[in-house]
């Protein structure tokens, strides 16, 4: 008999489907993708899909999850000198971000945090409390919300401009000459000394 190519569930198919996840959110947008559409693309049948991750909303959380990975990043990030952590953040997520030419998935998410609330949300909490949260808050800096958001701000503006908005200095940039520039910034955003407050 003809099998159709739906599988059931494996060891693999939960990664299978949070990479077709991935690659759908990536080419689409949070709103264009469906349950139905990710199925198809990881060749299961949507209700093993719903079993496993629920509705769209749950899966774009477990894309965010594999992507972001915040508690290996944050043992990354703190593993060296603390005065180099500006570098070794920058150099992390222009790797998330991939290739220029060939983006990664990350910028497919941070579109869809453009254009959906929820992905808007669920990018502001990885980025800025999971990861750069959790980071801020392990170096025992003052203000460590603020910190963590700054860099955050900063790295998100550069993701845009370089990937989706593509400014042309940007793009022709090399990974390790944007590292040097951007370090320094995330360096104070981090571990520097805050500005005096205004009278």
């Amino acid at each position: 008999m003809h099998r159709t190519g739906r599988r059931p569930g494996t060891s693999t198919t939960r990664d299978e489907i949070v990479s077709a996840a991935a690659a759908a959110f990536t080419a689409s947008g949070y709103e264009a993708v469906s349950v139905r559409k990710v199925a198809a693309d990881a060749g299961v049948d949507p209700a093993l899909v719903r079993r496993f991750y629920g509705g769209k909303e749950q899966l774009f959380t477990a894309v965010v999850t594999s992507v972001f990975q915040p508690e290996q990043a944050v043992a990354m990030l703190l593993d060296g000198p603390r005065g180099k952590l500006g570098e070794r953040l920058a150099a992390y997520v222009l790797d998330l971000l991939g290739d220029v030419r060939q983006p990664g998935p990350l910028l497919g998410l941070m579109r869809s945090a453009a254009t959906n609330d929820h992905a808007a949300a669920l990018i502001r909490q990885f980025l800025a409390n999971d990861m750069l949260g959790k980071l801020t808050q392990q170096l025992g800096v003052d203000q460590p919300q603020l910190r963590a958001a700054l860099a955050a701000g900063h790295l998100v503006g550069i993701a845009i401009a370089r990937y989706a908005v593509r400014v042309d200095a940007l793009v022709a940039a090399e990974p390790d000459e944007l590292i040097a520039w951007i370090a320094p910034a995330l360096q104070r955003y981090l571990t520097g000394r805050a500005p005096a407050r205004p009278a």
